[in-house]
């Protein structure tokens, strides 16, 4: 028998691949409940606001996870911008490839839905966007460059990523990362970066 905990991490793991699959309006709870396995009648017990509470939760542990990656990836590289920004964009293709495409980025496709449905929410997306994009702009800062510089350099490459996303699983292919990496590895090292 699987315990609460367990049940609820369940419908977390679930929320969070199919909002990544599919978007946040076209998935319901009774088909998070199906693919997490999680008893129905507990549902409301771990999430007592609903599908808007269970969002927030997985909003939440892509952040964290995403967070973790770019922490890690920049541990790796220290000191070097460009070998930092090949190894996200890496790592991203990686991703991609690994889910068959299947797995756009949680923050992004709830962004593209949740302005007119759910203010906090996008909130929660909008700090999640701004937290990742802090750790490359502090791996930048790392690196040499000026404040100004590192926070440019870094939302621009969040923006390239977000976009590398929606093409590549529209090409089913990862080629749009390693044109990026090409040209933004080019940008930085003309830049003296």
């Amino acid at each position: 028998m699987t315990s609460k905990t367990d049940a609820r991490d369940r419908a977390i793991d679930a929320a969070q691949r199919l909002f990544r699959i599919q978007g946040y309006t076209a998935t319901g709870l009774t088909q998070i409940l199906a693919e997490s396995g999680a008893p129905k009648g507990s549902f409301y017990f771990h999430f007592p606001r609903g599908k808007a509470q269970l969002a927030e939760e997985a909003i939440d542990r892509y952040v964290a996870s995403r967070i973790a990656v770019l922490q890690n990836i920049s541990a790796n590289t220290k000191g070097d911008a460009a070998k930092f920004v090949r190894q996200i964009y890496e790592t991203f293709a990686g991703e991609m490839v690994a889910t068959d495409f299947r797995y756009g980025c949680l923050m992004q496709n709830l962004a593209n839905e949740l302005p007119a449905l759910d203010a906090e929410l996008t909130a929660r997306v909008a700090r999640g966007f701004a937290d990742s994009t802090e750790i490359i702009a502090a791996h930048f800062r790392g690196c040499g460059f000026s404040s100004a510089r590192a926070s440019a350099t870094a939302a621009a490459l969040v923006a390239a990523l977000e976009g590398a996303r929606t093409i590549a699983r529209l090409e089913r292919s990862s080629a749009i990362f390693k044109a990026l990496a090409e040209f933004s590895c080019t940008r930085l090292e003309a830049l003296g970066g």
